[in-house]
């Protein structure tokens, strides 16, 4: 199926300036997330299509290759919306502070009183840093367009502990400071008065979960060197210079962040 219009998903013009970018995505956010619409499949895919739009229009360089090729601009399908590599986690965690720590709003995005439990739980782990490939084109793909598959070299999930950072099963705790719920509440000051919010466990850095013994292979990594075959599409009309991203087949992250661009 097509991909919808991204400003059209946003409810949106084409001119729209930043501020209303991020007005209009709070608000469709807001009616379709999943603590709202629990067991709504169709409203946790509009929720995910609403984060992948604002991801590329509240982005400069995204927006200008989006208005110019499209989806095939910003790495066609790759992006999180509809099955993409980004799942709900990394949207709490990515576009949380879109409402602001004194927003009312705040509660759903930080996984404290929207009720989404763990799996609102957001993780503070390094996040794996983006990769930069030169493809080198010749004038027919230029002008048509061209399907690529490179074979790169990056840090990969560990594959002895499959990203874990543990050296086995009995080496993973239950953190003892949030109880393995990866948050402790707060309460703060708001222009609301006092409210109680939650934040990432300092114990366990949002994990919920704490290492006693570390993986020989990657040292409590959680990654290792390792190599991928990344598939791109590269739009006709590309000029020298011109920078395409593929999401989520950067680097892979550590400590249960999500991988580079």
């Amino acid at each position: 199926m097509a991909k919808r219009d991204f400003y059209d998903i946003l409810g949106v013009p084409k001119g729209a300036d930043e501020g209303t970018i991020k007005k209009a995505y709070r608000k469709v956010a807001m009616k379709f997330h999943p603590d709202k619409n629990k067991g709504d499949k169709a409203a946790e895919e509009k929720f995910k299509e609403a984060a992948e739009a604002y991801e590329v229009l509240s982005d400069k360089d995204k927006r200008a290759r989006y208005d110019r090729f499209g989806h095939q601009g910003v790495g066609g399908n790759s992006g999180f919306g509809g099955g993409g590599s980004m799942n709900m986690e990394d949207i709490f965690a990515q576009f949380g502070d879109v409402f602001g720590d004194e927003s009312p709003f705040s509660q759903f995005f930080g996984g404290g009183g929207g009720g989404g439990g763990a799996r609102t739980r957001r993780s503070t782990g390094k996040r794996g840093s983006n990769l930069r490939v030169k493809v080198a084109l010749d004038i027919k793909e230029i002008a048509n367009g061209v399907h690529k598959k490179i074979k790169v070299k990056k840090q990969i999930s560990c594959k002895t502990c499959k990203g874990s950072g543990a050296k086995d099963a009995s080496s993973v705790k239950t953190c003892s400071t949030c109880r393995g719920s990866g948050y402790v509440r707060q309460v703060k000051n708001t222009f609301l008065g006092q409210m109680q919010t939650t934040v990432a466990c300092p114990g366990c850095n949002g994990t919920g979960n704490m290492i006693t013994a570390k993986c020989h292979s990657c040292r409590g990594n959680g990654t290792q060197q390792g190599e991928e075959v990344i598939e791109i599409d590269i739009p006709a009309g590309v000029q020298d210079g011109m920078q395409l991203s593929v999401r989520g087949k950067g680097n892979a992250g550590s400590g249960g962040g999500g991988n580079g661009d």
